[in-house]
């Protein structure tokens, strides 16, 4: 699996093409939610993937403090293949990411509910009660450098 770590504006329009095509695939049709998927938070982003030959594997974007929330933020996680490590490696990349590009020392992310244990497992925590966020059940959650 190979790691790539791209500024918005260094993308390829293939590269771009491919991150679209999946985010709109997971989040849009297969979670049945009609919302804006592509946001200009996208060209202050870093964008992070895994991938082998059969493509994008595993996908993260990292936005700066000031772009979602005051701390840097993770968002549109996906893990094509599940339950194979890939969601825990690639939070571990954008942890490391926003440390690298951003100097975070904080990190939020709004979970799905769902998917809580796999960022309890990077070092988020839980802050805020649960929420509905275009239908699907969300927790705010924060990662602090130890």
């Amino acid at each position: 699996m190979e790691l790539t770590v791209k500024h918005f504006s260094q993308l390829t329009r293939d590269e771009l093409f491919a991150i679209y095509k999946l985010r709109v695939a997971v989040f849009v049709v297969e979670q049945q939610c009609a919302y804006p998927e592509v946001d200009d938070a996208d060209k202050t982003a870093y964008h992070l993937w895994l991938s082998d030959a059969g493509g994008i594997q595993a996908y993260l974007r990292v936005l700066p403090p000031h772009a979602t929330f005051d701390t840097a933020s993770i968002g549109r996680v996906i893990a094509v293949k599940r339950r194979q490590g890939l969601g825990g490696r690639i939070v571990a990349e954008g942890i490391r990411a926003a440390r690298e590009k951003f100097g975070a020392e904080a990190i939020t992310i709004e979970a799905q509910t769902y998917a809580r244990s796999l960022y309890e497992k990077a070092g988020f925590v839980q802050s805020s009660e649960e929420f509905l966020e275009d239908g699907i059940p969300h927790i705010q959650m924060v990662w602090r450098k130890p």
